[in-house]
């Protein structure tokens, strides 16, 4: 032993012993300051510290402001312009209340499983979707990327909806309403009724020739139609706006994009109650057809439907999960978010059809009119005998039932020559049953009807404000489901990034606003989400059951939540969702093979739409489209499986994120570096006032793994763990 031995050994003894004086001397004067720069887990009794203003952390993450504030955000996501338009059409077309049963199963089965999943990941990780991803498999860091090209496709032509919805909302403050009545059109000699619109009606004219302009073909241009693009600009200055400080200024305004609907529904559905024919529309609706529901196409279409109405895979659900305390109670939310997205399904569709019922009252006693005229020319001609006709109807004030009562005579006693007498039968039931959905619902039927209602302005002003609040609710979602994960990830500015997004989404948007603009809308809602989008929560239901491992998440979600979650989530997870997401995979790809790739194209000389198949630049864009929106999964596979990229130096993976700041975490640790919550090294904490690196443990609860990169993950690492290099990216 050398000389000096016993004195340097003494030496280092001090230095330990001295350490541990500063550490339990410090322990409680320092404790606010170290509460302020780490997290801090305790046990069931308390809580989550969130970083706190003021503190020396130099990258905070914004945390929302009340609960509510975040239930509203999600429900806003969630809750879009496919409840109002889509459900109803689907509930109509796929057996009425009988579609209820599916819808829920099928809800029950995929809807709040895979939700809770999104909910829970992001809320325990506390990234966006690519660090989320990324974090659990780096191989898989692809399905985050997925998610953004796929948000981004989707609000390119989600934002012209919204613009479409602002054009109208301006021509709303009129009386009458520009679209109640066909144009007139003057020349040198006679004024007459526009062509166009005498052979369809005044609502279709002015959505078509009006509003869109629209060309005869998708490859006929057209050029912008300039009055939606300044529609378009608009939706885009509102969406940066609301964004621009991330969940700080778009969760105040959730507030009222979320719960204006809601307000608007209801006045509908009292307004529509005392309409003639709404209760009609009504039974119509909900009168089940046992039948149907046994169609395989009934359940394919009722699990799409609960797919996206909850906005699964986007990354929206992840990005705003992860400014949550990581307590909260996400399983409570999941059910919640699910169950208020579904009844809000039901209450649209009942103002809808109260809406269409009154309409189609309407035009069935236009029908009746106009049909009893026909039977008196035919009485007069001789065509008919006045024997046929009972003697208590009287022509000049006859009903709906008197009419089709004499209507069944007639086609009894002149059976051979019925059809030439021309007479059409007036059936409610006939008009409720021509199925209308997406803009034809919106801008074609519910315009029409509207123009019946006393006030018709107030109403049409209070539809269109609450299509454009519905369309920004899910369009904070799915900006934020790209600005989240990019920032988190590439440790960008989220104010210039916001600027930039939306600038580029404005210009690339303005495809949208040509004459044919409409028909690329169509394109891309067909071919640009639905399968990138099944692919991306199948790998996500993978990442977490298989790579991850199903048993280590539910006791994350134990540690999380304070108690563990039902077994029936086990098993959905594990076994059912992605059997069933596998076969509504295949049913997708048989179905878009089955069906003729192309668009229905308005022809203005006939005032009708015809079918037209995409022509091969078309297609191209179309296969494009999906291919550009699931390429990033390979891609990232491929760089990962191959070492591409140093991990030492540049990965993704060496980027981590923790309560409010990013730190940089070892890559390749030994042991669980699967973990979902990493610590980070001694050169990267900032310290208050501590002389050494320190962890906390839990205290007053069973003991369990907390060293630090634990399972729980609630440690710091030690001091002997080597310093990092910066991150490239």
């Amino acid at each position: 032993m050398p000389k000096n031995s016993k004195v340097v050994k003494r030496e280092l003894d001090d230095e330990v012993i001295e350490s541990v004086k500063d550490l339990l001397s410090n322990e409680d004067s320092s404790d606010d300051a170290f509460k302020k720069s780490e997290l801090m887990v305790d046990d069931q009794e308390e809580k989550d510290v969130d970083v706190e203003e003021g503190s020396d952390v130099e990258d905070e993450r914004p945390a929302w402001n009340s609960k509510l504030q975040y239930i509203l955000a999600q429900v806003g996501f969630s809750v879009g312009l496919g409840n109002v338009w889509r459900f109803p059409y689907l509930c109509q077309k796929n057996g009425g209340g009988a579609y209820l049963v599916p819808y829920l199963i099928l809800l029950l089965i995929i809807g709040i499983p895979l939700f809770f999943l999104e909910l829970a990941v992001g809320q325990r990780i506390r990234r966006g979707s690519i660090g989320v991803w990324n974090y659990i498999s780096p191989r898989l860091g692809g399905i985050g990327f997925a998610s953004c090209v796929v948000c981004f496709f989707v609000a390119l032509y989600y934002n012209v909806i919204i613009g479409w919805s602002l054009f109208y909302f301006s021509q709303s403050f009129q009386h009458p309403l520009p679209w109640d009545q066909c144009p007139l059109v003057k020349n040198t000699s006679h004024t007459f009724v526009e062509p166009e619109c005498e052979k369809s009606s005044a609502t279709t004219y002015y959505w078509y020739r009006e509003a869109l302009n629209i060309s005869s073909s998708l490859s006929e241009s057209g050029g912008l139609n300039w009055k939606m693009t300044i529609c378009l600009l608009a939706a885009w200055v509102m969406v940066c706006l609301a964004m621009i400080k991330g969940i700080q200024s778009s969760g105040k305004i959730m507030y009222f994009s979320s719960l204006f609907p809601y307000v608007v529904l209801l006045c509908f559905l009292i307004r529509g109650l005392l309409l003639n024919g709404s209760v009609d529309g009504i039974r119509h609706m909900f009168t089940p057809k046992l039948e149907i529901m046994l169609e395989p196409k009934v359940w394919r279409e009722a699990a799409t439907q609960v797919f996206f109405a909850l906005g699964l895979g986007f990354g929206g659900v992840i990005a705003f999960s992860s400014y949550n305390k990581r307590d909260n109670n996400c399983h409570f939310d999941a059910v919640l978010v699910s169950f208020i997205n579904f009844f809000t399904s039901v209450l649209a569709t009942l103002v809808v059809f109260a809406v269409l019922g009154f309409k189609a009252n309407i035009i069935n006693e236009k029908c009746v009119i106009q049909n009893s005229e026909r039977i008196l020319k035919l009485l007069k001609i001789g065509n008919l005998s006045q024997d046929m006709i009972p003697h208590h109807i009287n022509f000049s004030s006859i009903t709906a039932e008197d009419y089709n009562l004499v209507y069944d005579i007639i086609q009894k006693v002149k059976e051979e020559e019925f059809d030439s007498l021309g007479l059409k039968s007036c059936q409610i039931e006939d008009e409720l049953d021509k199925a209308v959905q997406g803009t034809g619902l919106a801008f074609i039927a519910f315009t029409e009807a509207m123009t019946h209602f006393p006030a018709s302005p107030f109403w049409s002003v209070m539809f269109f404000l609450m299509l454009v609040n519905l369309g920004l609710g899910s369009m904070f979602g799915t900006i934020e489901g790209i600005i989240t994960p990019v920032v988190d990830t590439f440790k960008v500015r989220k104010e210039i990034l916001t600027v930039i997004c939306c600038l580029v989404a404005f210009f690339i948007g303005l495809i949208f606003v040509q004459r044919s603009g409409n028909y690329f809308v169509t394109m891309f809602d067909d071919y640009s989400a639905t399968l990138p989008l099944l692919i991306v929560v199948i790998l996500e239901n993978i990442a977490v059951t298989r790579i991850y491992g199903i048993d280590k998440f539910m006791e994350d979600l134990k540690d999380m939540l304070g108690f563990s979650p039902s077994q029936y989530y086990y098993y959905m997870w594990k076994y059912v969702s992605p059997l069933v997401l596998l076969c509504l995979l295949v049913a997708s790809i048989v179905q878009m093979g089955l069906s003729p790739p192309g668009y229905n194209a308005w022809i203005e000389d006939t005032a009708t739409e015809e079918f037209h198949s995409y022509p091969t630049w078309g297609m191209i864009v179309c296969i494009s489209l999906m291919v550009l929106a699931i390429l990033p999964v390979p891609v990232v596979f491929v760089v990962r499986r191959c070492n591409l990229i140093d991990d030492n130096s540049s990965s993704l993976a060496s980027v981590s994120y923790k309560r409010g700041r990013i730190i940089k975490e070892p890559v390749n640790l030994e042991g669980d570096n699967t973990s979902l919550i990493h610590g980070k090294s001694p050169s990267e904490v900032p310290s208050p006032n501590f002389g050494k690196n320190i962890y906390r443990k839990q205290t007053g609860s069973p003991t369990l793994d907390t060293a630090p990169n634990g399972r729980y993950g609630i440690g710091y690492l030690m001091a002997d763990m080597p310093d990092m290099p910066e991150s490239d990216l």
